[in-house]
């Protein structure tokens, strides 16, 4: 009797198997790679309402990071400045520019009665992650190790991956990024050296009975309250 299939279709469902095998690795790979937080979210550079260059003000003039983003040593959001901090200066430097429109509009008679000016928030973090600016800066982590060298920015980007790995592989080790006192966390062209390192690994140790000056949480509730 002729066999109905030539013989070496028997072999079709191991191939089948094998291809789907390696499609959903392949599949696998992708997803892992390229849809990872280093590569959707490194980078994101979005245009804002009013052309500010933190390269000018933060560079070039010297301003603290604290003037404008107020709360970051005493709340878990560093806001955003308002109008009145930013026409602290520019009521009176370059206080007729077209630039600066947006600004003085939401100004106004500085009741603040107007509407703010909607900045584009970089750097985002989802709902169910918690962070504090402030337990941060109090342990002396400088601005650099989270947001780079914002100082040499026209427009900001985001130029880590803020990825949950990212966060425990810092709180695994964050000797490179504690600052010594007197070290302002806002410098931005700070280096750790050896003695930082070594400075900051005693702040960490356990001391007898004493627990350590600085203990960064790796459990689940520390960022997932």
């Amino acid at each position: 009797m002729t066999a109905l299939f030539p013989k070496w279709t028997n072999k079709l469902p191991a191939f089948l198997a094998l291809g789907a095998a390696a499609t959903g690795l392949f599949v696998v790979f992708v997803v892992t790679y390229w849809f990872s937080p280093k590569h959707t979210d490194v980078g994101y550079q979005p245009f804002q309402p009013i052309d500010y260059s933190h390269k000018l003000h933060a560079g070039v003039l010297g301003m603290d990071c604290r003037y404008c983003h107020r709360m970051v040593e005493n709340g878990p959001h560093a806001t955003v400045p308002d109008a009145d901090t930013c026409m602290g200066c520019h009521t009176n430097v370059k206080k007729d520019s077209l630039a600066l429109a947006p600004l003085r509009e939401a100004y106004g008679d500085g009741k603040g009665d107007n509407k703010p000016v909607e900045w584009v928030k970089v750097h985002l973090l989802p709902q169910y992650a918690y962070f504090n600016h402030a337990v941060h800066a109090r342990a002396n982590v400088g601005c650099t190790s989270c947001h780079g060298r914002v100082d040499q920015m026209e427009i900001v980007r985001q130029v880590e991956p803020l990825s949950m790995g990212w966060c425990l592989e810092c709180h695994r080790d964050p000797t490179p990024h504690i600052r010594p006192a007197g070290v302002a966390t806002t410098q931005m062209d700070w280096q750790p050296t050896a003695d930082s390192v070594a400075a900051a690994k005693k702040l960490l140790d356990w001391q007898g009975d004493n627990a350590p000056v600085l203990n960064p949480p790796t459990h689940c509730s520390a960022c997932h309250r």
